[in-house]
């Protein structure tokens, strides 16, 4: 059921065949396994595709409803935690999804999507974030109702449960005219922006305690950072500063920081989130210095690096981006972000010899990115007959 992320239903029927299987094309009296294609996640109601005995048999267990990396994990084809599908940078996420990289860092610090893994700092995700982040950036914005959202989630959960983490946790409400999830204390509404439901927040009639106050303390009102490091340590204030920014006020997210950077010292991550919120902000000269300091501070901080490398170049400092890119790879080799703009840093300085393994590295680890077309047709006018392998 569904489209299938890893190989074409002709070739994968094939593999299942090898296996002593037989498949079918709609679950029927004697189906053991109902395999969902994690290309496109079937938000439809499952209980309508299945029908009503194929989902009692699930609900008995009787029968089994898995993912098709469930499928290739019990067919031998990967191990329990290697992925199928090719991974995704925070940058190509972004990309995918269609949002800015700073609403794919807030979705995965609500937890509304996981990396598969980290390599030096660097998130990488699977296609089923790509499909999540996908769906919470489409499914609010084409108006469903939230009845609608909630039905189908719950559909999902109940049967794909591993594939239905993180939606299935969220609670979908309507304010007026917008349609928000409710996520934790908060609400996300369609574009991704976190704000505090205060109406839902327990009241305090001690006005000095309420955390609105403490928030406003910093930033709105001018108040220098000094006077926040005395109500909050550098954790409370990162805290706050990821507020502010979900809440679209990143002055006051930018200074929240710089008064965590004063209240616990220097940190790489720290100056990492300030560098991306002074280049918002059209500051990036300041935004150079701190992924800088980034660096100097944590030299494996290869995304540091690499967003370092984007900034120079942008600045007119080719050859310095160019450095920044290739010491982004000498610390993660396997970095595509840093194979592609390396490429494109090179073809401005005019070598473009060097940039041409660049681009294949680039398809290579990366071909179905949104960025692959710009390097295949890159290596297909720098002649030589470029043919892509495929596996």
């Amino acid at each position: 059921m569904g489209k299938l992320a890893s190989m074409s239903k002709r070739e994968a029927q094939q593999r299942v065949r090898e296996h002593g299987g037989v498949c079918v094309e709609r679950p029927e009296a004697g189906v053991d396994w109902v395999v969902v294609g994690e290309a496109e996640l079937p938000l439809a109601d499952l209980t309508d595709l299945l029908g009503v005995s194929a989902r009692q048999a699930a609900e008995r267990g009787e029968l089994a409803v898995l993912t098709e990396t469930q499928l290739w994990q019990r067919l031998g084809f990967v191990e329990g935690e290697q992925s199928i599908h090719r991974l995704y940078t925070p940058a190509m996420l972004a990309n995918l999804a269609g949002v800015p990289i700073a609403v794919v860092r807030r979705w995965q610090r609500r937890g509304l999507i996981v990396p598969a893994r980290e390599v030096r700092r660097l998130a990488y995700f699977d296609f089923q974030e790509v499909a999540t982040a996908r769906r919470l950036s489409e499914l609010l914005a084409a108006g469903i109702s939230p009845h609608a959202i909630e039905k189908k989630l719950a559909a999902v959960s109940r049967l794909l449960p591993g594939v239905a983490r993180p939606l299935a946790q969220l609670s979908v409400i309507v304010e007026g005219k917008e349609l928000l999830l409710r996520q934790g204390d908060g609400l996300l509404e369609p574009g991704g922006q976190y704000r505090f439901d205060f109406e839902s927040a327990p009241r305090n009639t001690d006005q000095s305690c309420e955390p609105s106050v403490a928030l406003n303390s910093i930033g709105r009102h001018g108040d220098p950072p000094a006077a926040a490091s005395g109500i909050a340590g550098a954790a409370e204030l990162r805290e706050m500063a990821a507020a502010f920014e979900d809440d679209g006020d990143l002055e006051s997210a930018t200074e929240t920081y710089r008064a965590a950077l004063a209240a616990g010292g220097p940190n790489a991550e720290v100056c990492f989130l300030l560098a991306e919120l002074l280049y918002r902000l059209g500051d990036i000269t300041a935004a150079r210095e701190r992924y800088y300091m980034a660096i100097e501070l944590d030299e494996d901080y290869v995304e540091a690096r690499a967003n370092l490398g984007c900034v120079l170049a942008e600045l007119g400092q080719h050859e310095l981006a160019a450095a920044a890119f290739e010491g982004a790879l000498a610390f993660h080799h396997d970095y595509p972000d840093a194979h592609y703009h390396l490429a494109r840093t090179l073809d401005e300085l005019g070598r473009r010899d060097d940039a041409e393994p660049h681009w294949r590295a680039f398809v290579e680890r990366a071909g179905d990115s949104p960025w692959a077309e710009v390097a295949r047709e890159r290596l297909r006018t720098a002649g030589g007959g470029y043919r892509e392998q495929t596996t």
